[in-house]
């Protein structure tokens, strides 16, 4: 039980950054350039975890990094950029919150892992509080998240959540056997570079940068993406894809929890309510987990560590 915890914590660190980014991208980057936001955001990570690895795609990896480069970095960073401007910070990262029901859907058919009563009402539960929380934030979005604005980015948020939630999986499933770090440069590398003719061909030479916008970059680069992204495919590595989603809940509480505190948006009852349910939603998705993991521990204590009386049918195998 203890290791399943500390992957659990190792994974919060993502949504947790993720959360920030909302907040960082909307407050400190520019509002123009999307594409190199996206471009600026995921090369620099990408090419310092390589230089960190040295190490290149082999075989097939060369059309997979591509593919998931681009789901869930390229069009993803995109789509993410564009919501963080057109919404507020908390109606922004709730939206994404629904990867946490997709992720263990899209599972259940790619990864063979069939999504459990507990895990279904953790994300209800969750979800549940993520739109409470919503209908709060875009009560007080204002003049950033009315009109076309608003739905722009309630598309661009959504279409971010469905592209990264098979990203994902696929990363779980085809990751099997290269090292963590290899695997998330290489998709940063492959999605920044698929951005970058993009960007220059649409929005031209790169936007100028003064110290907070630079500061912002480095900080969604380093933290947000090269230490979120390998922090994310390590607990998918490690966890079920179903209880990594739920763990992605935490996004949008510190996407609120920054929003109040530092943006100055409103917080009422609803965020309040909203917030303790989506913490009770990812703590009833991962019992069974723990527990499950708990009893297999307890049986092994129990079991003979050998001697005359330990034979073959006296043991109790894993299932894991």
């Amino acid at each position: 039980m203890e290791a399943k915890w500390r992957w659990m914590l190792l994974t919060a660190l993502a949504p947790i950054a993720w959360g920030s980014n909302y907040f960082v991208t909307r407050w400190f980057l520019p509002d123009d350039a999307p594409l190199w936001g996206a471009v600026l955001r995921a090369l620099p990570a990408g090419l310092l975890l390589l230089a960190v690895m040295r190490e290149r795609p082999r075989g097939d990896w060369w059309w997979k990094s591509a593919v998931l480069g681009v789901l869930n970095v390229g069009a993803f960073f995109v789509l993410i950029y564009a919501a963080s401007q057109l919404l507020p910070t908390s109606t922004a990262s709730t939206l994404m919150a629904s990867s946490a029901g997709v992720l263990m859907l899209v599972a259940w058919p790619l990864l063979r892992e069939r999504p459990r009563a507990a895990g279904l009402l953790g994300a209800a539960v969750g979800i549940g509080g993520v739109v409470l929380m919503l209908g709060g934030g875009l009560s007080g979005a204002g003049g950033a998240g009315a009109g076309g604005e608003l739905g722009l980015g309630v598309a661009a948020s959504l279409g971010a959540m469905a592209m990264s939630s098979v990203g994902f999986v696929l990363t779980k499933k085809w990751g099997g056997g290269i090292r963590v770090l290899s695997l998330t440069s290489w998709q940063l590398v492959a999605g920044g570079l698929a951005v970058l003719p993009v960007a220059l061909l649409r929005e031209g030479p790169p936007p100028p940068l003064d110290g907070p916008a630079f500061a912002g970059f480095g900080y969604v680069s380093l933290v947000a993406t090269a230490l979120a992204f390998a922090a994310w495919f390590t607990g998918l590595r490690h966890l079920p894809a179903g209880s990594v989603g739920l763990i992605g809940l935490l996004n949008p509480v510190t996407g609120v929890l920054l929003g109040t505190l530092l943006a100055g948006e409103a917080f009422g009852p609803a965020q309040a309510v909203g917030t303790a349910l989506v913490l009770g939603g990812v703590l009833i998705g991962q019992r069974p987990l723990l527990l499950r993991r708990a009893r297999v521990k307890g049986m092994r204590r129990d079991v003979p560590s050998g001697g005359a009386g330990d034979t073959a049918s006296d043991r109790v195998a894993s299932p894991n």
